[in-house]
């Protein structure tokens, strides 16, 4: 079982009156990668800096192993940083670089400064330069090395010292899509290989979702979810988690009974329970969840709006009474095409609503025929057949 190490106890953060961090509750274990995700402004440096002592909470605790650390300078916490700018001594090469934290030594517990010899200095760069695949670099200057290397050069800095936990502040942002991906990749390797926590802030969620064991949704302060990367993406707690990770279709339903969501005005076998009977919720439909048939056999039937290749698949736009469908398919179909659309039961998620119900889902302009169909009166197949009789 995994031991907790950091844990932050109502956490409150404001500047000049302004809470940009509401009552954080978070807990982080040993040797655990976790991420924290969420829009710019929404709290997710600050939380780190937190956990760093860069800043101190308003309000709230921070315990490090049990021990609260709200006073304890950064310095004397067992953890490193590493920010999107990576602030390498380019007068250094890539081994004085690494070594530079462990010349000035350390303070011992009765605050004596312990230097450590040339001997163990040079053992730990090594050791370091082997984990982060730079063996052979040592005598380069940082001005000879990509970004990647140098984003490196920065985590085995931060890694010498043998914190417990490293921080990353979007490290990967000043580096192309490849090279990112490859550093992705890169940093979990590095972080099951030297076995410590990471803490991982970013705004994007396919990193989010590809490196992490834990991913803590942020937005305005709070913390909207916390999950392995499939219950995120596979089960959001409200619209904008489900927003914010991957694209989403996400409509208004009502939960007629346990396993059955009405979605305008035709009723959907899922996999949901638990909502009072006649419940409104939103209804989350993923893009590659969509089959698309023959209009005569669709559950719903509508028109193709857009086509856009994508490479492995085509994102098709299609008009379902007036609100748009993003559908993720390898089906090619032209535009003004009518089809139909079949969804399998796991293929629906139902959430509660919330006060981020309403502001997502439509990949179109705000159409006036939306506000028709939450009339459960009106029968969206019978409106169509009788305007398309008046033409």
């Amino acid at each position: 079982m995994s031991k907790e190490l950091i844990r932050l106890s109502n956490c409150t953060m404001a500047f000049d009156g302004e809470v940009v961090l509401d009552g954080i509750n978070l807990y982080i274990n040993d040797k655990e990668f976790l991420t924290l995700l969420g829009p710019s402004g929404c709290g997710k440096t600050t939380t780190l800096r937190i956990i760093g002592g860069f800043q101190t909470p308003t309000s709230g605790d921070v315990f490090f192993d049990g021990v609260r650390i709200n006073a304890v300078p950064p310095h004397k916490r067992a953890v490193n940083t590493v920010f999107q700018k990576y602030a390498l001594f380019p007068h250094l090469n890539v081994y004085e670089n690494i070594a530079f934290g462990l010349r000035l030594g350390k303070t011992d517990e009765k605050g004596k400064k312990v230097k450590l010899s040339e001997q163990e200095i040079h053992q730990r760069v090594m050791e370091m330069l082997e984990v982060v695949n730079l063996r052979g670099f040592e005598k380069r200057h940082i001005s000879q090395l990509s970004g990647g290397q140098q984003q490196r050069v920065a985590i085995a800095r931060a890694l010498v010292n043998r914190p417990k936990v490293l921080l990353l502040d979007e490290p990967l942002g000043a580096l192309d899509l490849k090279l990112r991906k490859d550093m992705q990749n890169e940093l979990k390797r590095i972080q099951k290989a030297m076995e410590i926590t990471f803490i991982y802030v970013t705004h994007d969620q396919e990193e989010a979702l590809a490196m992490s064991d834990t991913v803590v949704v942020m937005d305005a302060g709070k913390i909207q979810q916390i999950g392995t990367p499939e219950d995120i993406y596979n089960e959001p707690k409200n619209a904008f988690v489900a927003d914010f990770i991957g694209e989403s279709n996400i409509l208004d339903g009502i939960m007629r009974d346990d396993g059955v969501v009405e979605i305008f005005n035709r009723k959907f076998k899922c996999l949901d329970s638990g909502f009072e009977k006649d419940e409104p919720v939103d209804v989350v439909i993923r893009p590659e969840d969509v089959d698309i048939v023959p209009e005569n056999e669709g559950q719903l039937k509508g028109t193709v709006t857009s086509v856009t290749f994508k490479g492995v698949h085509y994102d098709t736009i299609v008009d379902f009474y007036g609100f748009k469908w993003l559908i993720q398919t390898t089906d090619f179909c032209p535009v003004d095409s009518r089809i139909g659309i079949k969804i399998d039961p796991d293929g629906i998620h139902v959430m509660k609503k919330s006060h981020y119900s309403g502001m997502f889902g439509d990949y179109s302009s705000y159409s006036e025929e939306y506000e028709e169909i939450s009339d459960a009166s009106i029968d969206p197949e019978e409106e169509e057949q009788e305007g398309g009789n008046e033409e």
